[in-house]
């Protein structure tokens, strides 16, 4: 099984290059395991409780559950991935059984910072893109698709994900073997990775 990491701040475009790998794939031959999914369950929390956590510091994640997914997938093994809900700030009681597969790719902003889990990888990626895009993504993303207004959205981005972004994400980028500027037209990166792939499971 090949891994492959794929990082970047919030609204970088990792969903993009996801897609992009995912593309170049036979179906049946690509999973993907997404960081999201692994936000610990708050069960003990009231709702209001919940909208006060600091979802970008690496304590909000289960890493000890992803590492022993991947692990078991590296085995052989299927797991039930995790739902998560931005909604409700919290896991549902629903999961995803996803199987093991010739190429995973695991994404999140926040992969490349915990050693264990960054260790798992074959391929380290970090998709860089200019803060200004990352935050009017995330604005577009959070307002349509997570319920949040502007001002909220705002004010996380100032008081926890910059900060945040700043200490954990930006420097995980000194670990990645690949950084693709996210830019429309860079094809160029994408080849690099889609070669190397077919090169480890050819």
């Amino acid at each position: 099984m090949l891994v492959i990491g794929i990082a970047g701040g919030t609204g970088s475009g990792k969903t993009t290059v996801v897609h992009q790998i995912i593309n170049e794939l036979p179906e049946a031959e690509v999973g993907v395991i997404s960081q999201d999914s692994y936000y610990k369950a708050t069960d003990n929390l009231t709702f209001e409780e919940r909208t006060l956590i600091n979802f970008d510091h690496p304590r909000s994640i289960d890493f000890s559950l992803l590492v022993q997914h991947l692990k078991e997938l590296k085995t052989g093994n299927s797991i039930n991935q995790p739902v998560y809900s931005f909604v409700k700030h919290n896991r549902t009681s629903d999961s995803i059984l996803t199987h093991p597969r010739k190429v995973m790719i695991v994404e999140g902003i926040l992969i490349l910072s915990h050693q264990e889990l960054r260790d798992m990888f074959d391929i380290k990626i970090f998709v860089h893109a200019d803060s200004d895009e990352r935050l009017i993504r995330r604005l577009k993303r959070d307002i349509s698709d997570r319920g949040r207004d502007m001002t909220e959205v705002l004010d996380r981005y100032q008081n926890t994900l910059k900060p945040m972004h700043d200490q954990f994400i930006e420097p995980s980028k000194a670990y990645a073997d690949i950084i693709i500027p996210n830019d429309t037209y860079n094809t160029v990166a994408i080849d690099i990775v889609r070669t190397v792939i077919n090169e480890k499971i050819g």
